[in-house]
């Protein structure tokens, strides 16, 4: 890769930009377009933004805010997630390419204005190319913060004219893909009567448990932090509680449902489920195959896997809304058809012969490729270059 210096669009002191190319003689979605290096010492912000691809559009896609144990863990991370972008908003159908941006450090600690403020004049620095949104770690009043430095920023409170917490859509697109994933598996779109384990009860899975609730199913439920269980308890006392995932996997599930962060489908959590009889994997955590070969390991079990990043878009589908105008009913509308895009892979995984995930990949990498083919379109007065 060439690292290639770069000045922010109106810079601050202390401020330095980094940015690395890598080739783009591959298809669509191959490889990274830029991956950027957001260091302010005033503020103590260290950041990576990585846009994997434009081919449909501006890349979209959240911050995260985590410790990570270091800058390469925080850099993988944030390549892995922004390719997960790339293929989920090609799936959902928006116009909007995949990208994806790390803050390293503790949120409860390290956050503050400051840093924040600068973060946003890095996102201004790329000129549109990434817009931002919430993810782990920051929330919709830091995108308000975020905004004061930047136009290019989704997920704002409603009263600066945004969407609100994008993460009642994700929890609402995650459980349309559970009914559908159902509804392959035993015929009925229902979760009522089967046994759902949720991994991470935070942002997205505590109202994704009260979907299943209400659905008439069984929920079992864990998360490390003490408070996320004591709110799923107040709201929904019938629920039960497992001290931590090796618990939950051996609660004999149905359904397993991964909602904290990614890499959460081992080897040995796949033998696991396996060996307990589980019949689907479907949640909101992105990335959630450790490694490549656990999407046939699952298959080969007889466990039907949802692609996560198949059926987690409700959230970038109401944040991307904001862009035009929010308005809810027209994003719920939009995320209720994530029912149907799973049927769909599912349908072309069986005639293919291959995994779900091998299908899903396929159908979002076809959609790339041939939209990103209209460029070479040259349109009544446009300019080649």
């Amino acid at each position: 890769m060439t690292d290639v210096q770069t000045p922010a669009t109106h810079p601050a002191p202390g401020v330095l930009s980094r940015i690395f190319r890598t080739e783009q003689d591959g298809a669509p979605g191959d490889g990274h377009e830029q991956v950027v290096l957001c260091h302010d010492r005033s503020s103590g912000l260290k950041a990576i933004i990585a846009i994997h691809s434009t081919a449909l559009g501006p890349a979209l896609g959240g911050t995260r805010f985590f410790p990570y144990a270091s800058e390469e863990a925080a850099l993988e991370d944030a390549l892995n997630l922004s390719r997960g972008m790339s293929y989920k908003n090609a799936l959902a159908g928006l116009d909007l390419g995949g990208g994806k941006a790390v803050i390293i450090g503790d949120p409860n600690k390290d956050k503050n204005e400051a840093m924040l403020r600068a973060y946003g004049r890095f996102v201004e620095s790329l000129r549109g190319r990434y817009i931002t949104a919430c993810d782990v770690g920051t929330y919709v009043q830091d995108m308000d913060v975020i905004a004061r430095e930047t136009e290019f920023v989704t997920g704002r409170s409603p009263e600066h004219g945004g969407a609100g917490d994008s993460s009642i859509l994700t929890a609402f697109g995650v459980f349309q893909g559970m009914r559908a994933t159902a509804q392959a598996r035993w015929g009925q779109p229902t979760l009522r009567g089967k046994r759902v384990g949720v991994a991470g009860v935070g942002k997205v899975g505590h109202y994704l448990v009260g979907h299943l609730v209400a659905d008439g199913a069984t929920v079992v439920v864990t998360d490390p932090f003490e408070a996320a269980v004591n709110r799923v308890r107040a709201a929904h006392p019938e629920v039960e509680v497992v001290a931590d995932t090796a618990a939950l996997l051996q609660a004999k599930l149905d359904v397993y449902a991964p909602c904290a962060l990614g890499g959460a489908l081992t080897d040995d959590v796949v033998a696991a489920l396996g060996g307990f009889g589980t019949s689907i994997v479907c949640g909101a955590a992105n990335n959630q195959l450790s490694h490549p070969g656990v999407e046939k390991d699952l298959a080969d079990r007889g466990i039907l896997y949802a692609p996560d990043y198949l059926v987690n878009s409700g959230g970038v589908i109401q944040v991307a809304d904001e862009i035009d105008g929010f308005n809810f009913e027209r994003a719920k509308n939009k995320a209720t058809k994530i029912f149907d895009t799973p049927l769909e892979i599912f349908t072309r995984a069986t005639a293919d012969g291959v995994p779900p995930a091998v299908a899903a990949d396929r159908l979002a990498e076809k959609r790339m490729r041939e939209i990103s083919a209209l460029r070479t379109v040259l349109l009544p007065g446009a300019r080649r270059g």
